[in-house]
């Protein structure tokens, strides 16, 4: 039986995630003069750490078990297993031979036996799970739980915690462009008369408040929250929902801060003004438990508008700029512009998608069984 399915748009996520983080800078393109696949037969790599092995062995698992799921919701039954193993092992096999060109990279035949093992690990949890009958429940649950046509919040909400893994001027507050979009138009425009009409945002920009840096985090809390509540089914269930977001979020924003600045300062980020929000959100998630869909719909967008309109409009934290030389440097190089992305575009397609709800959105949602 086929079956629309949410593992579709992730696993191409995750694709585009592996060919960022193999191929990063994408600059310095050259040949070698030795043949791209020479590195098969190549002798082991004497020079190796845990963080390599583990992050090729672990990050393949994932893409396998998106694609082993994907295909067995539609419908390709036995073959979903081979084509799940395949495909990312095809994908490293290419990644690792266009290495060859890259002077940052080097191609390894370890790589690409840890990656292809990591497939067929992630493809054979997945194929577990569906003879012990996980995935069926795990469909049952998303039935009960979910409305039929919630795969883009579900996508959405998938991917917030990792949006949130790159660091912010403001705990939860994504979205904060506009200083790197005026110093791009500046540079594109520089020499031509356009200048003059670019708004100079740093002449008119300031420093949040506490209140307002508050209201800030208890905003991008609420965002994710009523994209949930526009999608479920009942009052009891978003309860249930807003204590799991509220977790998510403070441990992916509290896995960022120790990923930058180290495990002891996990909760550094926690001060008077993110208890305020903190303190915001919940209440706000409480009072808004039994809104119409429609009207959570509707307070996602005011929700984003207004975090967009402040962090926008508001001069980046000085330790902003801290944060960031630690994720641009080291092992975080193969990765913090991909999630820099993620961080910058999540509340736009999140504008894009609740219009949607907001159009097919019906009124209340039904009491619990």
């Amino acid at each position: 039986m086929k079956t629309r399915s949410s593992a579709w748009p992730l696993a191409l996520l995750f694709a585009a995630l592996v060919v960022y983080a193999s191929l990063y800078p994408f600059s310095a393109w050259r040949l070698q003069g030795v043949a791209p696949w020479a590195f098969l037969t190549a002798p082991l790599p004497q020079y190796w750490t845990g963080f390599d092995v583990g992050a090729n062995l672990v990050g393949y698992a994932p893409l396998g078990f998106l694609l082993a799921l994907a295909l067995m919701r539609s419908g390709s039954g036995r073959w979903s297993w081979p084509l799940a193993v395949c495909a990312p092992v095809l994908l490293s096999l290419g990644i690792e031979t266009l290495q060859n060109f890259l002077p940052q990279r080097v191609p390894s035949n370890l790589d690409f036996a840890l990656n292809s093992a990591g497939a067929v690990l992630g493809a054979s949890v997945a194929w577990l799970l569906e003879k012990l009958g996980g995935l069926r429940r795990w469909s049952q649950f998303r039935a009960d739980w979910f409305e039929a046509g919630a795969h883009g919040s579900l996508v959405m909400l998938a991917l917030w915690p990792a949006a949130l893994l790159y660091p912010a001027s403001v705990p939860f507050g994504l979205g904060q462009v506009w200083d790197r979009l005026e110093a791009f138009l500046s540079q594109l425009l520089a020499d031509t008369p356009f200048l003059e009409w670019l708004p100079r945002h740093a002449e008119a920009a300031t420093h949040l408040g506490p209140l307002a840096e508050a209201f800030c985090i208890a905003l991008g809390l609420l965002a994710p929250l009523f994209m949930g509540y526009a999608d479920m089914r009942s009052v009891v269930r978003r309860l249930g929902f807003l204590f799991a977001l509220l977790f998510c979020g403070l441990a992916a924003v509290g896995l960022s801060s120790a990923l930058t600045y180290g495990p002891s300062h996990a909760w550094s980020w926690i001060g008077p003004q993110s208890e305020l929000g903190l303190i915001l959100a919940l209440a706000m998630g409480l009072a808004a438990l039994a809104l119409p869909r429609r009207l959570c719909a509707v307070g996602l967008l005011l929700c984003l508008a207004v975090s967009l309109s402040l962090l926008n409009h508001a001069l980046p934290s000085p330790y902003f700029a801290q944060s960031l030389e630690v994720w641009e440097q080291g092992r975080f190089i193969r990765f913090h512009g991909l999630s820099q992305w993620l961080g910058w575009l999540w509340p736009f397609a999140a504008l894009v998608l609740g219009v949607r709800l907001v159009a097919r959105a019906p009124s209340r949602p039904r009491a619990a069984h």
